[in-house]
């Protein structure tokens, strides 16, 4: 008699959203598949075990073991599920560099901070690409008080029948931001609606975090003067610490970001009372 022997379906791969061409991780040298995923992580920002092992038709275990390799080499920052694009705790890029990141991310989470303003309101904007889309998006009103210690946010709204109070302080070319003493004099005086904070680091169990201590404090005086606080930032923030904290988790009312945040996250912000909404 015959044996009967099994047969096992091979698992189809998916196409490589950006090309449409089948990629396989089977088919691939190890080297080619670390670099696959490398630009994958350049491109948006992040991936995710899951995801990975599902487009290359390889295990988990695997996916983990390449991105515990490229971590290694100071190449990804491993994460929980997957890894990020790496970010020292000492990286300050311009704001011209920040520009185009995620930009169609910007883009959603503006549209829905500008939902969350009333006409006639005190409107306070931290610096940042974020805001700086948050402010164009804001041009649809027709009388705004906007307190901001952006340069380049005050001359967005020059030609708008918007009052624009700039802080003064010093000049941080790099981010067009006025920081320092003066700065945080002026903010003590003011009592704001609401606040978008664009932030470089979102840890949920430590808080909200920039690269600059002197942006930090500024930022902070600016969470004491609003009466709500929204942080708006894509999904790559979360998972990520800088330099300076700004405010913890429980300082924070509402968050705008992009579906691609973890559940995990997710949840430990809704469990501290943060609403979030999605774009």
């Amino acid at each position: 008699m015959k044996s009967r022997k099994s047969r096992t379906r091979e698992k189809k791969p998916a196409s490589d959203k950006s090309t449409g061409t089948a990629i396989s991780g089977n088919n691939m040298l190890i080297g080619e598949r670390r670099q696959h995923v490398l630009s994958l992580i350049q491109r948006d920002g992040r991936v995710l075990v899951s995801e990975l092992s599902e487009s290359l038709g390889i295990s988990s275990i695997t996916i983990r073991k390449d991105l515990d390799y490229l971590a290694s080499r100071g190449l990804v920052q491993r994460t929980h599920g997957g890894a990020l694009a790496p970010q020292s705790t000492m990286l300050d890029p311009s704001l011209k560099e920040k520009e185009q990141y995620r930009f169609k991310e910007k883009q959603h989470v503006a549209v829905a901070a500008a939902k969350l303003v009333k006409e006639d309101q005190c409107v306070l904007l931290d610096s940042g690409t974020t805001t700086t889309a948050i402010t164009r998006a804001l041009r649809r009103f027709s009388h705004l008080t906007i307190v901001t210690n952006a340069v380049n946010i005050a001359a967005e709204l020059s030609d708008t029948g918007f009052d624009i109070i700039l802080t003064g302080g010093t000049l941080r070319k790099n981010s067009f931001s006025l920081v320092g003493p003066l700065a945080e004099d002026v903010l003590r005086e003011i009592h704001a609606d609401i606040l978008f904070l664009g932030v470089d680091g979102f840890d949920t169990q430590i808080g909200v975090t920039t690269p600059n201590v002197l942006e930090a404090r500024v930022n902070r005086a600016m969470v004491k003067a609003a009466k709500k606080v929204v942080v708006a930032c894509d999904s790559t923030k979360f998972g990520r610490r800088s330099l300076a904290l700004i405010v913890p988790p429980s300082s924070v009312h509402t968050v705008i970001t992009d579906t691609q945040i973890s559940d995990a996250d997710t949840e430990s912000l809704r469990s501290v009372g943060i609403e979030v909404i999605f774009v």
